[in-house]
């Protein structure tokens, strides 16, 4: 009779103790991070409130330098993932065409998805690219009001990347007064307006602008 006690008092000890195993410990817990290495430097996402964000909506803030403009870029284009390919076919981080790609050297599709590092080497190519097809655009409309919206160097590189330089082009050619969008409705004057006020002073302005400079 004793042995039988001891023997389900035991039992009882050990499933108890296993039980409390797995019951989850409350923890503190920290602010939501993302912290992804690309091509070397890790980037840290800020906040996922909302209105921890009042100069821009669905648009992750990031600071107004190169690193803030491009993460709020990626997270508008792909939620930064660097996999995706959208149903239009454009593809990474930053959703780019085969044309685009191939303007700044890149043949291969499957290599650029793959590639972290070079998916944010094409886009500083880009930028470079772009800022020099649209100098006279930057030097003339920098600062000023157009249909309402506040035209700055960044919203200008921006809407360039989602439209092309000749959209933006043509944005200004008829004021502002036409509404350029992409296939999914996004307009250029709504990435005027999110991603102006970022500071890319610093990048040099290159027709030639390649992945491999």
């Amino acid at each position: 009779m004793i042995k039988k006690w001891y023997f389900y008092a035991s039992l009882v000890v050990i499933i108890t103790f296993l039980s409390l195993g797995f019951i989850p410990s409350e923890k503190e817990t920290k602010p939501w991070f993302l912290i992804e290495k690309t091509d070397g430097t890790e980037y840290i996402f800020p906040s996922k409130e909302k209105e921890d964000y009042p100069k821009i909506s669905n648009v992750p803030y990031t600071g107004n330098r190169l690193i803030g403009f491009k993460e709020a870029v990626a997270f508008k284009e792909s939620q930064g993932k660097y996999r995706l390919i959208n149903s239009l076919g454009y593809m990474g981080k930053y959703q780019f065409g085969s044309k685009a790609l191939r303007a700044i050297g890149i043949n291969d599709n499957q290599a650029f998805l793959k590639d972290p590092a070079l998916q944010e080497k094409a886009f500083m190519a880009l930028l470079a690219k772009n800022k020099w097809i649209l100098r006279y655009e930057i030097a003339k409309y920098n600062g000023k009001i157009i249909n309402g919206i506040e035209i700055t160097e960044s919203g200008i590189l921006a809407a360039a990347h989602l439209g092309g330089a000749g959209s933006v082009k043509n944005f200004f050619k008829n004021k502002g007064s036409r509404h350029f969008r992409d296939a999914f409705g996004t307009s250029l004057k709504s990435y005027m307006k999110d991603f102006a006020g970022y500071d890319l002073s610093f990048i040099e302005a290159d027709y030639n602008a390649t992945v491999n400079d």
